[in-house]
């Protein structure tokens, strides 16, 4: 009765094998990694898209190219809008300035704000996605190291059973009960770090769209002074409009 009293993860982690401390250490910088990217890049999302709304809004209703620019200029660029804003203008203004003076220069005006657009495109995304591979691989691969602890605490705990000669039923039921632990841990990191992956995949995959589209209607404003639907700088409205 007393043995039976003094098992749980106390009398688990006390009984433990090196092995199976070393497992539960990985488990625990595992959930500590994904909990710190959770925080950290969700956090970091609700801020880029409070600036990114702040930007639209003062793009959209500002008077002139120059005026954007400027605000560019004196506060600096804080979101990814901004970003691309201006990398393109900076582009047009190089182009029109030294023309095709180098290789990566060349071709038209269009052609080289397309290829300037696409590459801040492919950076804020690299950006948006740095971190969720860790979280994918924690998800993915926790289950299986607890898993392998339990297998190895049910292991040993048959081959103690066995050695003492006694079959009954609360000698076999404790220890592999205490195995179950490592299941139940290597569950509890995986289940975190699975939907917080799945959120800021959506999160990211949104915000690209919508990146996606005002650099469509960015590249058509810059190449023919005038915006999508007869849009003009001054127009204000919805910026983030969907572009079919």
């Amino acid at each position: 009765m007393n043995d039976t009293s003094a098992l749980g993860f106390g009398h688990f982690l006390a009984n433990a094998d090196i092995v199976a401390k070393v497992l539960l250490v990985v488990l625990a910088l595992m959930s500590a990694i994904s909990w710190y990217l959770i925080v950290y890049k969700g956090i970091s999302q609700v801020i880029r898209q409070r600036r990114s709304k702040k930007f639209l809004d003062f793009f959209w209703s500002a008077t002139s190219l120059e005026a954007v620019q400027n605000e560019l200029s004196v506060h600096g660029v804080k979101e990814p809008f901004g970003h691309l804003t201006a990398h393109s203008l900076h582009a047009q203004q190089h182009h029109e300035k030294f023309g095709a003076g180098k290789l990566e220069e060349a071709g038209s005006e269009q052609e080289f704000l397309t290829r300037t657009i696409k590459k801040v495109l492919d950076e804020e995304t690299t950006q948006l996605e740095n971190g969720l591979t860790m979280l994918a691989t924690i998800g993915a691969t926790a289950p299986f190291v607890g898993l392998f602890g339990t297998v190895w605490g049910v292991y040993h705990a048959l081959v103690a059973i066995g050695m003492s000669g006694s079959g009954m039923l609360d000698k076999v039921a404790g220890p592999v009960g205490e195995a179950l632990i490592m299941t139940g841990i290597g569950l509890a990191v995986a289940l975190p770090a699975v939907m917080g992956y799945n959120w800021l995949t959506r999160s990211n995959r949104v915000l690209t769209a919508k990146l996606d589209a005002f650099a469509f209607e960015l590249l058509t404003f810059l190449s023919t002074g005038r915006a999508l639907q007869g849009r003009s700088l001054r127009a204000g409205g919805v910026a983030l409009s969907a572009v079919k």
